[in-house]
């Protein structure tokens, strides 16, 4: 069984839509099992037992969502040099109020020094979220999840 951990942190609801929607396209494909936590309720574990990675933030002040970052902290030491972290396939999806690059940049730089592999172009939605980004979401979740059950990440 392959497994899709969607971590997240939301305070107005944008961006757990926005998981929510990941979640249900990673959950489509048969023969994957999808974990969606907050960032805050994640640790080491769910990340080395998972096979594939989907990160959701919103943007503040140009930056990731500070759980996000929290999450990336906590596991950081214990994650280094693991083989079950190492090329591990991840996507991205953000909430703006801006233009979301700074959000992005900084989770791209901290899987960077995770050794993940970014599989897939991100979502990143400015400002409210719409039926196309949920669409956008739900296939970021269907091409994680298909993917790594056929193990071409």
């Amino acid at each position: 069984m392959c497994r899709i951990l969607i971590i997240y942190h939301s305070q107005d609801g944008h961006t757990q839509k926005m998981a929510e929607s990941v979640a249900g396209g990673a959950g489509s494909i048969k023969g994957v099992t999808v974990v969606l936590k907050r960032a805050a309720e994640a640790g080491l574990r769910d990340l080395l037992e998972c096979d594939g990675l989907a990160i959701g933030s919103p943007e503040y002040f140009g930056y990731m969502a500070g759980m996000v970052k929290d999450f990336f902290d906590r596991t950081y030491q214990e994650a280094l040099g693991r083989k079950e972290v190492l090329k591990k396939p991840y996507v991205v999806f953000i909430s703006a109020g801006n233009d979301g690059t700074g959000a992005l940049n900084s989770i791209e730089r901290i899987c960077t020094g995770y050794r993940l592999k970014k599989i897939y172009d991100p979502v990143v939605a400015r400002g409210e979220i719409n039926q196309e980004t949920l669409i956008r979401c739900d296939e970021l979740g269907k091409t994680i999840a298909a993917g790594c059950k056929e193990g071409i990440y």
